[in-house]
C-alpha cells in the first residue's frame, strides 16, 4: 500500500528518468528491458492472492451504502447505471495499470506506484509538461490523502450511527449521534498510534471476518418478505441522480491500492490479462454491488438509510449484532485506512524534524485522527457525505487522472490511433468525471446545508 517502487526512492527514480527520455521506442516496443524480471519481491503474491487482496480492498462500508445510491436514482435505472459505471471504472483501472507497463520499460523501472506514474509520464511525455512532472505526482498524493481521510469520516459516521441505535434501543436515551463520534476519540487515538502495518494484519482478519458475516446476515434480513417491483420507482427524479453516482464511486473505486496489489505479483502480466486477476475481481464487486443495492431498495423502499444496517430491525438481537459487528468491523479498518495517508503526509514533512522524530510522528498521527473525528461531528450526515467524498476524490482518482495519464503517454508513440479515438474516449472519461465532480458536489452541499437548517 505503500507509495514505493520496489526499493527505489521515488526522487531518485524520476530524476534518473530524465536522460532516458529520449531513448528510442523501438527498444521499448521490442521488448528489451522487461520490468517484471527486475522487481524485487521477498515475497511475491500469486494470482489468488492478488485476487483476496483486490475483493478486500474494494469491498467495505461503501456495499451498506448501496441502496442508498438506488434510492436516488430508482430499481432499474440504478441497476443499469451500477453495472456502466463499474465498467468505466474498470476500464479506467485498466489504462492505468497499461500506462505504468509502458512508462516501466520505456524509464528501465521495474515498478511504478500511482503517483509515480504521473510523474514518469509528464517526464516522459511533451516538453512542455516535463516541468509539472512534480506537480502531477503532489495532486495525485493529495487527492489520494483527501479521499483516504475523508473514508475516515465516513467510517467514524457509520460506527457511531449504528452503536447509536442499539445503546437507543437499550437504555431509551436519545443523545445526539454526535456524542458518540466525540467519544470515539480516544480509542481511535490509541490504536492508531501503532505504526507498523505488520501489527495492523490482525486487525483486518477480525475486520473481515466480521464485515462478511454482518453483510451476510444483512441479506437475509433484506431478501425475507420482499415487495413487489411495481411499488419501486424504475428512475428517480434526475435532481438526485448526483447522489447516485457519487455514493457508486465511492463504493466501486479501489485504484488507490491497485497499483501496490500488482507491484507486488509473482505474475503481474496476468493482472489486466484475459479474463485477468483484475476482470474476475471487478466483476465479483459490481455484482455484489449491484445486488445489495437492488433489493436493498428494494425491501426498505424511501425508508433506505444511509447505511443499510440502519434498516434492520432493532428490537431483533440478530440485527443488534450485526450492527455491532459492523461498528466493530469499520473501527478495525479506520487504522488500516489511516495508515496510507499518514505515510503519504509523513515522507513528506520529516525532514522538518532533525531531532525528536517519534513525538513529532506521534504528535501528528494524534492530530489528524481528531480532525477526522472532528470532521465527522461536523457533518453527520453520512449520506452527502458519502456523495461528497465520491464526487471529488474517486471521479478525478478513478477516472480523469486515468485518461490524463494515457493521453500523455501515449502522444508519440503509439499514438491516439485511428481518427484519434484514444484522444476522443479520453476526452469523454474527463468530461464525465468533471460533470460528476461538479454536480455531486453541488448536492452533496445543498443536502448539507438543508440538514444544518433542519438542526
Amino acid at each position: 500500500m505503500k507509495d514505493s517502487m520496489s526499493d527505489v526512492a521515488a526522487q531518485t527514480v524520476a530524476g534518473s528518468t530524465l536522460p532516458l527520455v529520449g531513448m528510442p521506442r523501438e527498444d521499448e516496443e521490442a521488448g528489451s528491458y522487461n520490468p517484471f524480471e527486475h522487481r524485487k519481491l521477498t515475497h511475491p503474491t500469486s494470482d489468488v492472492d492478488t485476487l483476496v487482496h483486490l475483493l478486500k480492498g474494494s469491498l467495505g462500508s461503501g456495499i451498506l451504502a448501496m441502496p442508498l445510491a438506488f434510492l436516488h436514482a430508482g430499481l432499474w435505472f440504478g441497476l443499469g447505471a451500477t453495472l456502466a459505471i463499474g465498467a468505466i471504472c474498470t476500464y479506467c483501472i485498466h489504462i492505468l495499470v497499461k500506462c505504468s507497463h509502458i512508462l516501466c520499460r520505456r524509464a528501465q523501472i521495474p515498478s511504478l506506484g500511482f503517483a509515480d506514474v504521473a510523474e514518469t509520464a509528464f517526464l516522459a511525455g511533451p516538453d512542455g509538461l516535463k516541468k509539472y512532472s512534480r506537480l502531477a505526482r503532489f495532486i495525485i498524493n493529495l487527492f489520494l490523502v483527501l479521499d483516504l481521510m475523508g473514508c475516515c469520516c465516513i467510517y467514524i459516521v457509520f460506527v457511531a450511527t449504528n452503536v447509536k441505535q442499539v445503546v437507543d434501543y437499550y437504555t431509551h436515551s436519545h443523545y445526539d449521534v454526535r456524542y458518540y463520534i466525540l467519544l470515539s476519540l480516544i480509542p481511535l487515538i490509541l490504536i492508531n498510534l501503532i505504526r507498523k502495518l505488520k501489527y495492523l494484519t490482525p486487525f483486518s482478519m477480525i475486520a473481515n471476518i466480521l464485515i462478511g458475516a454482518g453483510v451476510g446476515i444483512t441479506l437475509y434480513y433484506i431478501m425475507t418478505d420482499l415487495p413487489e417491483f411495481s411499488e419501486r420507482k424504475g428512475i428517480a427524479d434526475v435532481h438526485h441522480m448526483p447522489m447516485f453516482f457519487g455514493t457508486v464511486i465511492f463504493a466501486l473505486e479501489g485504484i488507490g491500492v491497485v497499483m501496490s496489489l500488482e507491484n507486488n505479483m509473482k505474475t503481474p502480466q496476468n493482472f489486466i490479462g484475459c479474463p485477468g486477476v483484475l476482470n474476475i475481481g471487478m466483476s465479483v464487486v459490481v455484482v455484489l454491488y449491484a445486488l445489495v443495492g437492488f433489493l436493498g431498495y428494494l425491501k426498505y423502499g424511501e425508508d433506505t438509510k444511509g447505511s443499510v444496517t440502519l434498516n434492520l430491525p432493532v428490537e431483533d438481537i440478530l440485527a443488534q449484532l450485526v450492527k455491532i459487528m459492523i461498528a466493530v468491523a469499520i473501527f478495525l479498518t479506520y487504522s488500516l485506512q489511516f495508515y496510507v495517508p499518514m505515510e503519504i503526509i509523513w515522507k513528506n514533512v520529516q525532514h522538518n524534524f532533525n531531532e525528536h522524530k517519534n513525538a513529532a510522528e506521534y504528535g501528528i498521527r494524534i492530530g489528524l485522527v481528531a480532525i477526522t473525528v472532528f470532521i465527522a461531528a461536523a457533518l453527520p450526515n453520512i449520506g452527502p457525505f458519502v456523495t461528497l467524498i465520491g464526487a471529488v476524490c474517486l471521479s478525478t482518482l478513478g477516472m480523469m487522472f486515468p485518461a490524463v495519464i494515457e493521453l500523455v503517454t501515449f502522444y508519440e508513440k503509439p499514438g491516439y490511433g485511428r481518427f484519434n479515438w484514444i484522444l476522443w474516449k479520453n476526452i469523454f472519461l474527463i468530461l464525465f468525471g468533471v460533470v460528476g465532480f461538479i454536480t455531486g458536489t453541488y448536492v452533496s452541499i445543498e443536502e448539507f446545508s438543508q440538514h444544518l437548517e433542519e438542526v
